[in-house]
């Protein structure tokens, strides 16, 4: 079996188009050396937890270079100029995770029409994931073609705070990760962060709604309200006038108040 170095994690880095296998040279890093050693024997688990980047909306994806079972990736390079859906797990061989990654193994199609490309990250190593990828294959009837990142440092979990405080690894005492959700759009842009606990699977119904809101509220002046789906009633942004909305939008708009006003969908 191959043996990968660890992973490492920077804040900005060039484009390469071959995601495969890629350096980079890194403007603003988080060095390998910010992170404890994630070494069973030594580790300080209260330390690892104090060590979580904080993520929030609008920031910059911390780009990443990490081994996966189609080899070794770096983020950026990988993402190109497409949305990414990246996701985390708590570890390999669980029930959830594995109707969850057959679940996006299926949607891919949905994925590609959206210019989307989906990501996975668990705690385990590239071989567990080469065995437990033969078992969600078998039991979901899908193909994984999507790389999985083997977080075993710890290192790319950190950069997005994706570690359970509560839930650590039985034979080790290192924190699994939250069932964590970030989409990042074309600029790794932060777009949305959805977390889930360990016992509740994802919808990715809801995720790919999500998608469809972000690309929409890019490329129209919209919001979407509540439980909203493509083709639906769509929000007119407040700081639009009236008279200008009715302009904009040329299927017209719905004045329910003077600061609500809804158009149809303006994308179908």
């Amino acid at each position: 079996m191959t043996s990968f170095p660890p992973a490492t994690v920077s804040k900005q880095t060039s484009l390469n188009p071959n995601f495969a296998v890629s350096s980079f040279s890194s403007i603003r890093s988080f060095h390998s050396s910010q992170f404890p050693m994630t070494d069973s024997k030594s580790v300080d688990t209260s330390q690892l937890l104090k060590s979580q980047q904080s993520i929030r909306l609008g920031d910059l994806a911390p780009n990443f270079t990490a081994a996966s079972q189609l080899g070794r990736i770096t983020l950026y390079d990988y993402q190109q100029d497409k949305w990414v859906v990246f996701f985390s797990h708590p570890a390999d061989f669980t029930p959830v995770c594995t109707t969850e990654l057959g679940r996006v193994a299926k949607l891919q199609e949905e994925f590609n029409k959206r210019n989307t490309v989906a990501l996975a990250l668990s705690v385990d190593s590239v071989k567990n994931h080469q065995s437990w990828i033969k078992d969600i294959e078998e039991i979901n009837n899908c193909k994984i073609t999507y790389p999985i990142i083997a977080d075993e440092n710890r290192r790319v979990s950190i950069a997005y705070g994706m570690l359970n405080q509560d839930h650590l690894e039985t034979t080790t005492g290192l924190p699994l990760t939250v069932r964590s959700v970030y989409i990042i759009d074309p600029q790794h842009h932060i777009k949305a962060i959805i977390s889930y606990p360990a016992s509740t699977g994802r919808n990715f119904d809801e995720i790919l709604r999500v998608i469809d809101s972000l690309q929409l509220a890019v490329s129209h002046k919209v919001a979407t309200p509540a439980d909203w789906k493509k083709g639906g009633e769509c929000v007119v942004l407040p700081t639009i006038p009236t008279e200008e909305a009715k302009k904009i939008f040329t299927k017209g708009i719905r004045e329910v108040r003077s600061w609500m006003r809804t158009t149809p969908d303006p994308s179908v």
